[in-house]
């Protein structure tokens, strides 16, 4: 997946330590768990040609969690399911 500018980012995070920068959108939301006011970062991805077809062909988009804390993330495509 390459990042992508999302319409009304606030801020880029990451570029301070060596990654490329993620333009994110700071918003609040109401969360089922969270609760009214829950502060939400949200950002935009494009899919790559090879991963686009993945994704027409039925893969799932994996997001990969660096760390234990709230970290850069990657999101990937997995490989399309199987036919039975």
């Amino acid at each position: 997946m390459q990042i992508a500018m999302i319409e009304g980012a606030t801020r880029i995070i990451g570029k301070s330590q060596g990654y490329l920068g993620l333009p994110l959108l700071d918003e609040v939301i109401h969360c089922t768990v969270g609760g009214e006011g829950t502060p939400a970062m949200v950002t935009a991805w494009s899919p790559t040609p090879e991963e686009l077809a993945r994704l027409n062909a039925g893969a799932s988009v994996h997001l990969r969690v660096l760390g234990t804390m709230h970290p850069p993330v990657m999101v990937d495509v997995g490989e399309p399911p199987i036919e039975a």
